[in-house]
């Protein structure tokens, strides 16, 4: 057989494939014997399947299958096309091909330039191997030709049209098969021939191929492949779905450019030149007429030079002109001028706040230092500590309008990733600078009144520490060149006066606290409030409730009643809350026309604000063996508070209730020593403290206390009940008492004294050394309360216990009466 030679003048072979698809045609089938057996050469196929009637190309490389192909051309006979079960066996036996194969025509071979040989071949009847007869020099085979029916019933027919509906929505959306091959599958009448050209149309995996292949019923074929059709018809599909999308957005960007180029020409043709172009020449004018350092205006150049050798589509586009807005924005060199005038600060924030002595005098004295020397770069850095509503961020406002300065505030409460406080690096999408340059650009000057609330809510986690990050910030010695990480420039806060807010100091990490300066607001006692009230808080809700045309007016004591029995809080908030509810119940009673009340006063409350909230304690009202009364200090003032003592028959244990925290169960146990130290000159017997138990316990036992100025109150109590002797019930004492009597200095005396007052108590008893905690003390509680300081337990029992013993104090049996009784 001649072999096909390259032309290159036509540039075509010289067999068509016409003529070679003709040769196929031309091979007749074997005729079978009375068995419908015959005997034919085999071609072992790897990794493909070939099905009856179709044509397809296939490769020739084996040695024993070019022979066997070869010897079929030659006799112009078929040949036996086998799929083998493993395509990596180069020599298959007998056992290694599958059942069922095809008779085959093998066409013309073509040499292929590795080597091998190329040749058409013609599927023509399904066959089932029988027995091998050769094995040398190629695989001669008996096969059993398989009939197939050529007439569908009803049900046949059926799925033989779902086939093609399937068929021609694959044909419409894969643009690999022909048309013509839809119109080929309408003219095939019969079920098998259908399924088998479909399945060799579709682009099916070689296992599907082969479950096919196998399937000897046409109907369970049509079925499978109907399975397939379905599967192929939503991939190709979805295929459809994306080619669309992705067209769609090539037409756009494509029309989109076209659009500009035009839009360049015509800009060029009217001499108004490129808009891009002029934009980067606008912001380059930006950055040249902005006041900005050498630093940050040789970077903002730098980027716009980045900016015009960039497309105008690049992505990077948007993030350099951002940036370059940040640095021509924020202000590099705008400095506000301060008001260092020490009188109109004086004024202004003794118009607007009441109290907060050492605040006040902490403003004043750097507005006074500055005004001696205004070149002074270092700003304070304070921290105003104190519980809630006591005027902390309203002081920083009047700060800042004292100054004349800016103000911006900043609340830090939950704040847990560090790029909160210095910002993202520009390599992520949608970076921006931390809360710290925000505030300064949005603030407009170097130099404003920078507040940070809730400094003490920072917390940490895996996106890192903010507060630690504030290190830089509030530490005059490195702020002056602020790093934040978006910005990456030097930033310089230390022109800034940062102020800070806490309401307690135990959450703040101590590095950051050491560089604050503490100045503490303690809670609002009953006189500030009433004070506070008439001065601000009356005044704004009668103009807020649309009534300050009335002139309603609150008496003091209707003010100290809603003080004491409405609210119960250090600050002033609450307090706002319940004159707002009286203005507003008097704003109704105007609006309906009804008469209303022109003065608040004590006995009317009931009626405007219900019945009463807070029960504050009491001083005792007779005198009492095993009770004292003592001082103690809340967030929301001081309290007196009880302390009782009860001394029964047990084994000798000392028992502590009403929620004591440790510190003040140790002051109890203190105390009791004390007392076992002194049982001869307080004449109690020793024995009292084998054969009976003593309990103390504190009222309010859903109250957590906890402290060691309770420690003298508890010894009073208890040498009360073990010598019989009652306590004075005027007096009121606060200390901490030491194993040998001594009374060492306790906090929070001012409220303590004002709590003793408010209660009714006449007499106090403080240590020595909290003398000089009176100096803030009002004039009236000073003048109706007589305050006795003491420096030993023996002081303390000479004023407050009775000189006479008002019941039997408890004694224990002997122990030769015990045993008389037994």
């Amino acid at each position: 057989m001649s072999q096909p030679h390259w032309n290159e003048e036509e540039d075509n072979f010289d067999v068509t494939l016409s003529q070679r698809t003709e040769e196929l045609y031309r091979v007749p089938n074997m005729e079978p014997n009375q068995e419908g057996i015959i005997e034919a050469a085999v071609l072992p196929l790897r990794d493909l399947v070939i099905f009856p009637r179709m044509v397809s190309p296939i490769f020739v490389g084996r040695e024993a299958s070019l022979l066997a192909v070869q010897e079929a051309q030659k006799k112009e006979q078929t040949i036996i096309g086998l799929t083998q079960r493993d395509p990596e066996i180069e020599e298959p036996g007998a056992e290694d091909f599958l059942p069922i194969g095809v008779e085959m025509a093998v066409g013309r071979l073509l040499n292929m330039p590795d080597g091998s040989y190329s040749a058409l071949v013609q599927g023509r009847r399904r066959v089932e191997v029988v027995e091998f007869i050769r094995t040398k020099p190629y695989l001669k085979a008996r096969v059993r030709i398989l009939p197939e029916p050529t007439v569908a019933d009803k049900n046949t027919q059926a799925l033989m049209r779902t086939v093609l509906d399937q068929f021609d929505r694959c044909v419409q959306l894969d643009r690999s098969i022909p048309e013509e091959a839809h119109l080929f599958a309408l003219n095939i009448a019969e079920p098998g021939w259908l399924a088998d050209m479909v399945a060799t149309s579709l682009s099916l995996n070689y296992e599907a191929k082969l479950r096919l292949l196998l399937t000897l019923d046409p109907k369970a074929r049509l079925a499978q492949l109907n399975t397939l059709l379905a599967q192929e018809v939503d991939v190709l599909e979805l295929e459809d779905e994306i080619h669309l999308r992705v067209q769609n957005e090539v037409d756009k960007t494509q029309r989109e450019f076209y659009l500009r180029e035009q839009m360049k020409q015509i800009q060029t043709e009217l001499g108004e030149g490129d808009i891009f172009a002029r934009d980067a020449v606008d912001i380059k004018k930006k950055v040249e007429a902005a006041d900005l350092p050498d630093e940050p205006k040789r970077i903002a150049l730098k980027e716009v030079e980045r900016l015009n050798q960039m497309p105008p589509m690049a992505p990077e586009v948007g993030i350099i002109r951002t940036y370059i807005d940040w640095i021509v924005d924020l202000p590099w060199k705008n400095v506000s001028a301060d008001n260092l005038d020490v009188k109109n600060a004086a004024k202004i924030l003794e118009r607007e706040h009441y109290g907060l002595k050492k605040a006040k005098e902490r403003i004043l004295e750097y507005i006074a230092v500055r005004s001696l020397k205004p070149k002074k770069e270092r700003q304070p850095i304070l921290c105003f500590y104190g519980p809630p509503g006591v005027g902390k961020t309203s002081l920083g406002r009047s700060i800042a309008d004292a100054l004349g300065r800016k103000f911006v505030r900043v609340s830090l409460g939950g704040v847990r990733d560090e790029a909160e406080i210095r910002g993202h690096r520009r390599t992520y999408i949608g970076a921006l600078p931390g809360r710290i340059i925000q505030t300064m650009k949005r603030a407009g000057t170097a130099n404003p009144l920078f507040m940070l609330d809730e400094i003490d809510k920072l917390y940490s986690d895996f996106r890192g520490d903010p507060a630690s990050a504030m290190l830089e910030a509030l530490d005059p010695e490195q702020n002056y060149a602020f790093s934040d990480h978006y910005l990456e420039i030097p930033f310089d806060l230390s022109k800034v006066m940062f102020v800070t807010t806490a309401n307690s100091l135990s959450t703040i990490p101590a590095p950051l606290l050491d560089r604050m300066e503490i100045i503490e607001f303690p809670g609002y006692i009953e006189e500030e409030k009433v004070e506070i009230a008439n001065r601000y808080l009356v005044p704004r809700q009668l103009e807020e409730n649309g009534i300050d045309g009335i002139n309603l007016k609150f008496e003091e004591d209707a003010l100290r009643k809603i003080v004491r029995e409405y609210t119960y809080e250090a600050g002033v908030r609450n307090l706002e809350r319940e004159i707002s509810r009286v203005s507003r119940k008097v704003a109704r009673m105007k609006a309906e026309a009804k008469k209303f009340p022109t003065t608040i006063v004590a006995d009317g409350l009931d009626k405007l604000l219900g019945p009463q909230q807070i029960f504050p304690a009491e001083a005792e009202r007779n005198d009492e063996v095993g009770v004292a009364t003592g001082l103690a200090w809340t967030e929301n003032g001081g309290e007196i508070m009880a302390v009782e003592v009860a001394v029964i028959e047990g084994k000798g244990s000392l028992q502590m209730t009403g929620q004591m925290g440790e510190v003040m169960q140790e002051s109890g146990q203190a105390a009791l020593t004390y007392i076992k130290s002194r049982v001869a000159a307080l004449k109690i017997d020793m024995d009292v403290f084998e054969r009976f138990d003593i309990h103390v316990h504190m009222p309010e036992g859903g109250i957590p206390k906890d402290g060691p100025s309770a420690g003298i109150t508890m010894a009073t109590a208890i040498i009360s009940a073990l010598t019989g002797r009652a306590v004075l019930k005027h007096v009121g004492m606060t200390g901490e008492i030491t194993l040998r009597g001594r009374i060492l200095p306790i906090g929070g005396v001012r409220e303590k004294v004002l709590a003793a007052h408010r209660s009714g108590l006449k007499t106090v008893l403080l240590p020595e050394k909290n003398l000089k905690d009176l100096v803030d003390l009002p004039k009236t509680a000073k003048s109706e309360l007589k305050i006795i300081p003491v420096k030993h337990m023996d002081d303390v029992l000479e004023i407050a216990l009775s000189k006479h013993v008002t019941i039997e104090p408890p004694k224990p049996k002997k122990r030769n009466e015990e045993a008389g009784e037994e």
